[in-house]
């Protein structure tokens, strides 16, 4: 009988957790901007993981850290946290934990300079979410517009970064 009990206590929350996973809906944001510096020289100018306040023009502090994999960053005097995922010589990769009582939408970016000739390169930048708490496709559609708004004036401004 307890056993039965408890099986039908655990079901409820066994069955939303499992609605919540499946109505996920994630969004690719990518962009990219063609620099006339090597990847090198692009990746010096911006790449630094604070570099982020000089390029999208907001406060940043390294929490912990030494700027490789498993670094922290405080942005915007602490609202958003970032740890630094992935690295390589010319990208990252970072996230932003989960807040909990938020919903978690597993917000991730990733950001590359890539070479395209000795003196030329891309650089690019992905964000990745999940959008599905937002009421309806007009809402979703428009914080993708913003993020992507945001994200390309901030490569712009690298582009200038790297070409000075």
């Amino acid at each position: 009988m307890k056993a039965a009990l408890q099986s039908l206590v655990a079901l409820p929350a066994f069955l939303f957790a499992s609605l919540s996973l499946a109505q996920a809906e994630y969004v690719s944001i990518e962009m990219e901007i063609d620099v006339n510096a090597s990847a090198e020289d692009t990746w010096a100018a911006v790449g630094d993981y604070c570099a982020i306040s000089e390029w999208l023009g907001i406060d940043c502090e390294i929490t912990s850290g030494d700027g490789g994999i498993g670094t922290v960053r405080s942005l915007v005097g602490g609202r958003i946290i970032e740890v630094m995922v992935a690295q390589t010589e010319l990208s990252y990769g970072y996230t932003q934990p989960n807040v909990p009582g938020e919903f978690y939408n597993l917000y991730h970016g990733f950001m590359e300079a890539r070479p395209v000739t000795a003196n030329t390169s891309k650089l690019l930048y992905t964000l990745m979410l999940d959008v599905s708490n937002m009421e309806n496709q007009e809402a979703k559609d428009a914080d993708v517009a913003r993020r992507r708004a945001t994200f390309e004036r901030a490569l712009a401004t690298m582009k200038g970064m790297a070409e000075q």
